[in-house]
């Protein structure tokens, strides 16, 4: 399929010129700022800018997703994020975590699985990479998909010292993308995720049933 050029971006990391860069708080997650500036549409340099950037490690997410039972294994906990806005803190989500120093994205995977749902998986397909909000942050998120048997979903996890209190639960996969009209999952990569199963149940099915 040939390239669509409209959807290629005009400049690339040779039209910014980092003029400075100074960390401003290091912890858990760090807060760094940046002055520069870069290639305007009109061929010209901006005028230098000043901005924040929130920094952490790269992150990985799972969708758990059985196909005989058409279901997808999800996670509920709790969330300062969204209690600090005023929500229901307690988000349902998919099985997530940072990916530490040295290992790939599906192994994180794969790792994360483990710690927060009981499940030992053996395969991760990738469903896409995607910044979450990178006019403020640095994050990179990668997204997985893996089959497994949602009969054994249940229980309480959590990592030793992590201070994680994860709730499994399995639920129909329809009801599940019923769920994201009603507002009910507010997170983002679940979002992505089941939809990316909405557009490809059919394909994941072929893969994964005709092996059996």
């Amino acid at each position: 399929m040939a390239e669509n050029k409209l959807l290629c971006p005009q400049f690339d990391r040779s039209d910014v010129q980092l003029l400075s860069h100074q960390e401003k708080y290091k912890g858990f997650y760090s807060l760094s700022e940046y002055c520069l500036r870069f290639r305007q549409y009109d061929g010209q340099w901006s005028a230098e800018m000043t901005r924040e950037l929130f920094q952490c490690r790269p992150a990985c997410g799972v969708l758990l997703y059985d196909p005989d039972r058409e279901e997808v294994v999800l996670l509920e906990q709790f969330r300062l994020g969204a209690f600090q806005r005023g929500k229901n803190p307690w988000l349902i989500e998919l099985v997530a975590g940072m990916i530490d120093f040295g290992e790939t994205p599906e192994e994180a995977a794969r790792r994360e699985t483990s710690e927060e749902s009981g499940y030992e998986i053996t395969e991760c397909l990738p469903i896409c990479e995607y910044f979450p909000s990178p006019g403020g942050s640095d994050e990179i998120m990668s997204l997985f998909c893996a089959r497994v048997d949602a009969s054994m979903a249940g229980g309480i996890f959590g990592a030793p010292g992590e201070d994680e209190n994860i709730l499994v639960k399995a639920v129909p996969f329809q009801d599940a993308v019923t769920a994201l009209s009603s507002g009910l999952t507010g997170n983002a990569q679940t979002i992505i995720a089941l939809q990316w199963l909405q557009i490809n149940q059919e394909k994941l099915h072929h893969l994964w049933l005709t092996k059996t």
